[in-house]
């Protein structure tokens, strides 16, 4: 094992890991839902999934609850990249010699 020195890099702010996350899942999101409602139209999907709530639901309201799902999708995505890519030397400690 060499003994180079571990570089330690500061530890980010919350605003910058918060930013980190929800920035790229914001975009991700605005896509999938262009994609997506290029597709399917919201009224057809309000039909086959609340057959019952016809006039509550309306496109617009469709399109926002459809954007806010896919964000939460990417946005856990993007949380769990981010504790996947954590230092390890943050957390691990070198085992002591016996």
């Amino acid at each position: 094992m060499s003994n180079d020195p571990i570089i330690e890099h500061a530890p980010r702010s919350w605003t910058q890991r918060l930013g980190a996350i929800l920035w790229p899942s914001f975009f991700a999101a605005g896509v999938m839902t262009m994609v997506f409602f290029a597709f399917v139209d919201p009224l057809d999907l309000r039909d086959i999934s609340f057959p019952n709530l016809d006039a509550e639901i309306g496109r617009g309201f469709g399109y926002t609850i459809c954007f806010f799902m896919f964000w939460a999708a990417t946005a856990s995505s993007s949380l769990f990249t981010w504790i996947l890519l954590r230092p390890a030397s943050r957390f691990n400690t070198p085992l002591k010699d016996d």
